[in-house]
């Protein structure tokens, strides 16, 4: 199990690192100017490549977890915590993928520093996972 507990470690934090850049590229979007087509292109092929990436990883980052909860048959309210936190944290990547379909057809309407503060979302819903993990407060 503890190969699992590994393997499910390590595509946790490569699926967040591309929740962490991914909302980056999005301010650089935001910043481009309408008539800059060429590094506008370059960004949203970077997003679309990242977001797929992310998507990959996070396929069986939540795989592991789902082995190692049916494999130790962990119990207690951190469980639920930590469960409706991933919950959100797949809501979060769902929401980036729906934020660069709206670049892509070139509907966004959000300024550069709403998504600056929704870079920061993905970095609080790790850290919180994080911690109901090793430290189990209830």
């Amino acid at each position: 199990m503890l190969w699992i507990k590994a393997l499910h470690i390590i595509f946790v934090t490569s699926w967040f690192a591309g929740l962490f850049y991914l909302p980056r590229l999005f301010v650089n979007l935001a910043q481009v100017p309408a008539d800059s087509h060429p590094e506008r292109e370059r960004l949203l092929m970077m997003a679309r490549k990242l977001y797929r990436f992310a998507t990959l990883l996070m396929i069986p980052a939540l795989g592991f977890g789902l082995w190692l909860w049916l494999g130790y048959g962990f119990r207690g309210g951190w469980l639920h915590a930590k469960l409706f936190l991933v919950l959100l944290a797949i809501g979060y990547h769902h929401a980036c993928g729906s934020l660069l379909r709206k670049f892509e057809r070139f509907e966004n309407k959000r300024p550069e520093r709403w998504f600056r503060f929704f870079n920061e979302a993905a970095v609080l819903l790790f850290a919180a996972i994080v911690v109901l993990v090793v430290v189990k407060p209830f």
